[in-house]
């Protein structure tokens, strides 16, 4: 077991340490380097795939650290057929990626600092997907939204790429934060802070009274990552990103997050009227509008964009539904649209590459120039369509299995399903075909088939689609079963096959193969009326997002105007006024205020003599002419206390006191020399109320405070710990001094920084003064004679 949690913990780390040496091996090896970085992934591919006949048994695997015992926090790991099937997905695509990245980026200046990104995402997203704890979750789930931003903005030089990048961030960094309190919320309700345990806290999460909050949160992260409607718009604009990063993050990592949280959660989130209606209602929305949009764009990884929002969509439906089969659609279809649409966008990428443009409408006859490259886009094309002999058709005979029903709501669902298939054949087939029939016309490059590096990828995604449906069986056992126990949380057994299950099912096929001949014949027909209907429904959440940030931004200016306008006598005057406030107020309120004391009869004259010292030295301060005479006055306050603290028998803290209140005297005088202040207060008279007001709120405050502290009984807890272990720990006999150096030594530390960077502000204003004064003087000595 320490074996598999060690070679499990360096399979994790394979991916940051691909990008470490990124950009060393790239520099050395060239595009050629790919090859040497793709044995990062390679190797931890290998290991997750040593546990598929272990997990195929029903078993987990689990492993990890301890890192916080006391407040049960852990570096762990879970991994069940969702899991990972996912890890496998994850890596495996990821080396085929780093392979065509290689291909497609060469002779790129920046191919190493591409590569150094690719790695932190795949490591953060493998983080997502075998993270056993919540906080481990959480911080690679957020650490996808960070390296995502910094991959579609890698291009960084263009507008449009920083605007894709920043509105993916602030889209599912939002999420995030929504799904940071739900798990907490979950935290709450099961006590367990592991998704392994909470799957066994089923019942009393959906029970308790704080469900319904936390699986909207929940949502609020999932349906962001995996942008479900309304905010599918980002994930579209994310196509800015190079066709390496497209492929990658729409095949098989980030907008499947969110759809990997959703299955996570089923067992407990599942089975309730909120589970199974906003799940299937969102996701057939998301169906639907991920479709239609695609329709309309002649952009080739503009198309597979929106299609991939509408299969996110149907996975989001499928998990809602309620039904077995159709957690067992959901496990199949997942699997079958990682490989046949990572084909696709790299596909895409290809004729991009090799011809110069991705528009549909300016392609035509590459089939003799690209024959690989055609083969494999139709393959690929075969399995998104639902077609056999590949593993799309099983995915979409299941998808039918389990909507077929009576009731209006599986009904509507397989409609909707309908609907949305047909038009994802249509347009599966628009990218295959379209580019690469009739006869050839001119593009900006001249088109030929693509390196190794690059169809290489396709090659192998499109050949495994066909593969998994010919060993159905096999893949059944080792993937789609697995993947069904562990969002069931019971024994699943697929078997459907190539062979036609005559039905419902076969039907509702038949059905989606006839819709989709049909508007792939009249394709152009439907993108215009598509484009009408758009211009006609008017701006969406696309431009909506633009609204917001800009409202946003105007807002934070009028705030900044009014919260900080730059002027130090606001910030104080503000500060203050919270200060009393935090005093006075919960004394007042919670009804807390001290019981005024009697008039002490044991004062001694020498003790009056040093009280009205020290209220001769405020008047001093009230009433002194000059800057100069009430800092030296204020002094007198401060030996006042000093005083009063030697007479009570605390000697260190007085001799603190008549250090401190030295210095300060010292430094604010010579400060006030040096900078030539106006020596008098010019503050009109309201100020003036005003302030001293402000002062006695404060200072009545801290009265109040320190009366009612002194009122409580007295707690030697802390006296006790401080004399038991000062000298036994510390070695001090000095109890106040072992305090502040040992007991408190980074508050000690952090009070001397600031003491510090005061000083340093001080001279630099000093510096600052004595510059312009010899500026002065080198430009005009006759004034500055004048002025000294």
């Amino acid at each position: 077991m320490a074996d598999v949690t060690a070679l499990t913990f360096l399979a994790l780390c394979l991916p940051l340490a691909g990008a470490l040496a990124a950009p060393f091996v790239i520099r050395i090896f060239g595009a050629n380097g790919a090859w040497l970085l793709a044995i990062a992934p390679l190797l931890a591919f290998l290991h997750f795939l040593r546990f598929v006949p272990v997990v195929a048994r029903g078993e987990v695997v689990t492993g990890g650290y301890s890192w916080v015992p006391s407040y049960n926090l852990s570096f762990s790991w879970f991994l069940d057929g969702l899991s990972l099937a996912f890890a496998l997905l994850i890596t495996g695509i990821g080396t085929l990626i780093v392979l065509y990245a290689g291909g497609y980026l060469r002779g790129h200046r920046d191919q190493g600092r591409f590569f150094s990104f690719i790695f932190l995402f795949m490591g953060a997203m493998l983080g997502v997907v075998v993270s056993d704890s919540f906080l481990m979750f959480f911080i690679f789930w957020e650490l996808t939204s960070i390296t995502s931003f910094l991959l579609i903005g890698f291009d960084h030089e263009r507008e449009a790429a920083r605007r894709a990048a920043l509105q993916a961030l602030v889209v599912t960094g939002g999420g995030g934060l929504c799904l940071l309190a739900g798990l907490m919320l979950l935290w709450n309700i099961s006590g367990v802070t592991e998704m392994s345990q909470l799957i066994r806290f089923g019942d009393a999460v959906r029970e308790s009274p704080l469900y319904l909050a936390a699986l909207i949160l929940v949502l609020g992260g999932a349906f962001t990552k995996s942008a479900q409607f309304p905010f599918h718009f980002w994930l579209p604009n994310a196509m800015e990103a190079p066709t390496p990063v497209s492929a990658y993050l729409h095949s098989a990592t980030m907008v499947k997050a969110g759809v990997y949280l959703l299955m996570r959660l089923n067992p407990v989130m599942g089975e309730t009227p909120a589970w199974e209606i906003l799940l299937p209602f969102f996701g057939g929305l998301t169906l639907v509008a991920g479709t239609a949009l695609a329709i309309r764009q002649t952009d080739l990884k503009l198309k597979l964009a929106y299609t991939t929002v509408s299969s996110l969509g149907l996975l989001v439906m499928l998990i809602g539904f309620g039904a077995d089969y159709a957690v067992e659609a959901a496990a199949l279809y997942l699997v079958a649209h990682s490989l046949f649409k990572g084909a696709l966008f790299m596909v895409a990428g290809i004729i991009d590459h090799e011809t110069g443009t991705r528009d549909i409408t300016k392609l035509r006859g590459l089939r003799r120039a690209m024959p690989l490259t055609w083969i494999t886009a139709l393959a690929a094309a075969f399995s998104m369509a639902g077609l056999p002999p590949f593993f799309g058709f099983l995915a979409k005979e299941e998808i039918y299995t389990a909507l077929a029903g009576g009731d209006i709501r599986a009904l509507t669902l397989v409609s909707i399903a309908v609907f949305g298939n047909a038009l994802m054949f249509a347009i599966a087939f628009a990218v295959a075909l379209k580019p690469f029939l009739g006869r050839p016309i001119e593009t900006p490059k001249h088109p030929h088939e693509a390196p190794a590096l690059l169809w290489l990828g396709p090659a192998v995604l499109a050949g495994l689609g066909l593969l998994a449906a010919i060993f159905s069986a096999d893949t059944h056992a080792a993937i789609s079963s697995p993947i069904s126990a562990a969002i069931r949380q019971s024994p699943v057994h697929i078997d459907i096959s190539l062979t036609p299950h005559i039905g419902v099912p076969l039907a509702l096929s038949i059905l989606t193969v006839l819709l989709g001949i049909g508007v792939y014949w009249q394709l152009n027909r439907a993108r215009f009326l598509m484009a009408a209907f758009l211009r006609a429904a008017g701006p969406g959440p696309d431009h909506g997002f633009d609204v917001a940030i800009s409202g946003l931004v105007r807002f934070a200016g009028r705030a900044m105007r009014i919260l900080q306008p730059g002027r130090l006598e606001i910030y104080i005057t503000c500060t203050f006024l919270c200060v009393a406030a935090i005093l006075i107020v919960p004394l007042v309120l919670y009804d807390e205020l001290p019981r005024l004391p009697a008039w002490p009869a044991d004062v001694r004259l020498h003790e009056w003599a040093v009280f009205l010292i020290a209220a001769l030295g405020l008047a001093a301060v009230l009433f002194a002419r000059d800057r100069l005479t009430a800092v030296v006055s204020l002094g007198i306050q401060g030996f006042a206390v000093a005083v009063i603290f030697l007479l009570f028998g605390a000697p260190d803290l007085s001799f603190t006191q008549f250090m401190v209140e030295t210095l300060s005297v010292v430094i604010l005088a010579l400060v006030m020399t040096r900078l030539r202040l106006s020596p008098a207060d010019r503050r009109p008279r309201k100020g003036r109320l005003f302030d001293g007001a402000l002062a006695l709120a404060c200072g009545l405050g801290f009265t109040l405070l320190l009366m009612r502290a002194t009122q409580v009984p007295f707690n030697s807890a802390l006296t006790d710990f401080f004399n038991a272990y000062s000298k036994s720990i510390a070695h001090g006999a000095n109890v106040v001094n072992v305090i502040i150096v040992d007991f408190r030594g980074t508050d000690t530390l952090g009070e001397i920084a600031v003491v510090a960077v005061t000083g340093l502000a001080i001279l630099a204003l000093i510096r600052i003064r004595a510059g312009t004064e010899r500026k002065l003087a080198a430009n005009d000595p006759d004034a500055m004679e004048a002025e000294g």
